[in-house]
Formats: C-alpha cells, structure tokens, sequence
C-alpha cells in the first residue's frame, strides 16, 4: 500500500503501526519520528516566516475569514506519487490542509487514493482512531497491541495518583491571544491529578482573556503553545512574564506541546505521563521529558 499522511500526529500512528515502509510522502512539519524526515513533503506553509505569536494569529483569522488555506497541497506530487490511501483531518483548519481540498484533488488522482479524515475529540477517540487507521491498513493486531500499551500506561498514571489532591490547571494553548487548551488536554489534566479550571474535555479550544484566567485561580500554569516546543514556549512565557506572574499561580512550566499535547497521537499517553510528573512528582517521578519552569 502506497500511504500519504497530511498530518504529523497521523505519520507518528502509521509509524506506530509499523507501517514505514509503506508511507511514501508526509506534510512539511512531521517530524517524528526522526526516519519521517527524510521523506518527500506534499506541503507548505502560506504563512510568511518569522512571524511572532500574535502575528500568526492574526494572519491565520485573516486567511480563514476569507476562505483561504493556511497550508498547501501539491497536487502535482501527489500526481506523480498515485497513492492508494491519504490520511487527512478536518479537526482543525489551523492544522492541517482543508479537508475539502484534499478530497477534491484525491478525486482527480488517477489512482483513486481512499482517503481516511482523523479527527478525534478526546482521548478515547484518539484510541478509536488507532484502530480505523489499524483495520484500513491490514495492521489489526499491530492496532490492538498499541492501544493494549496506551490503555495500561493510562492506568498506571491514574493508579499512581489516586488519592492525591487535585491541583488546580491552567492549560494554555496560546498566549497572544490567549487561548485555553480543550479537546482531550483536559482529560489528561484530570487522569494526571489535577482538575482544568478552564478547559472543557471534548470541546474545542477556546479564546479567553487574562482576567478570566486570574479569576480561575489556578495552582499551576501549563504553557503549551500549538506546534511549539519546550524551549520556544518558554520564550513566550517569558515575553508574557507580567501577565503570567499576575495569575498567582504557584507554578508556572513550559512544555513541549508539539510533541505531547497538540497532536492527537500515540505520543499524547506520553504527554500524560509528563503532566502527572509535573503535578505529583513524587507519585509519578520520571517522565518523558522534563518540563521548563518559567522563573517570573
């Protein structure tokens, strides 16, 4: 089977499937694992580079009022690789290429790609996800293997933290504007011991203002900017540092939500992992990653 991903937490699963020598072609930002890299990119960004967190935001509401696309497909690689499957998403038209794009040039290819859309809402539904991608593939067992692992690495951060108190969380997805982390980060929050003051498990994430997050007066502050790692999101919470301290907050960490936390993927039970180490890290001791404390 000839595969195409169009979206990086959809390559990070087919990878997880054992499906690499079948993925002939990723978007511009897979990168993970290290081997997606060196594979033709279907994609570009329409955004200028360089361009500061408030700037993005700006061109991005720009673009989607008028209907035009943060990224771009070429067809005419597409074209010439005739895949036999596109795994896409409509999740989030800051994500990923259009939906309707994607299948609107899949219609034009000769070989008539299938064309699989990803777009989970929570936890569970990233879980469900595995095994669409898992039974469209042939790797059924390989399917039910990883959700096997996720599901008893789960429950082992839930049992590690059972009866702790749970810490007030303030999950932020962007800091200009600011935006609160919904879809599955609240779910995390809560099986990590913690309770989101902010976000709703499920729902989309959501534009607040500063003032809204100091009246949630929460014990934590999670700085998780989409697409951005630990040491740029650092960045950005220093930049805030005024804002950030007049939360009260009596911990505030920087992250990597690109690689545990913005991607609906198998990398999102280890974005679990890092988030009880950081409210309980003596129940939950190690962790994937460390997280960046913003000194303010």
């Amino acid at each position: 089977m000839r595969i195409v991903s169009l979206v990086p937490s959809a390559t990070e699963l087919l990878f997880a499937l054992g499906l690499d020598s079948e993925v002939i072609a990723v978007t511009h930002e897979c990168d993970h694992p290290p081997a997606a890299l060196a594979l033709p990119k279907v994609t570009r960004d329409a955004l200028p580079s360089g361009l500061s967190a408030g700037q993005i935001d700006a061109a991005v509401r720009a673009r989607t009022q008028h209907g035009e696309a943060i990224y771009e497909l070429d067809e005419q690689a597409l074209q010439r690789l005739q895949p036999d499957l596109i795994v896409t998403q409509a999740l989030c038209a800051v994500c990923a290429v259009s939906y309707e794009d994607v299948r609107a040039i899949a219609d034009r290819i000769e070989s008539r790609p299938r064309v699989i859309s990803l777009d989970p809402h929570t936890l569970g539904e990233v879980l469900g996800d595995v095994r669409t991608l898992a039974e469209a593939t042939g790797r059924r067992d390989a399917g039910v293997d990883l959700i096997a692992d996720a599901s008893a690495r789960i429950d082992r951060v839930r049992l590690a933290v059972r009866g702790k108190q749970p810490l007030k969380v303030a999950a932020l997805e962007w800091l200009d504007p600011v935006y609160v982390a919904g879809h599955w980060t609240p779910q995390l929050i809560e099986y990590a011991g913690g309770f989101d003051v902010l976000g709703l498990a499920g729902e989309p994430s959501e534009r607040r203002d500063w003032d809204e997050v100091a009246a949630a007066e929460p014990d934590v502050v999670i700085v998780m900017p989409c697409g951005y790692d630990a040491p740029r999101a650092r960045e950005e919470a220093l930049a805030h540092a005024e804002r950030l301290a007049a939360l009260g907050a009596g911990e505030v960490v920087a992250v990597d939500a690109s690689a545990y936390f913005s991607r609906p993927g198998p990398r999102l039970v280890d974005g679990l992992e890092l988030m009880a180490h950081i409210l309980h890290p003596d129940a939950v001791p190690s962790a994937p990653s460390e997280p960046l404390t913003v000194e303010l």
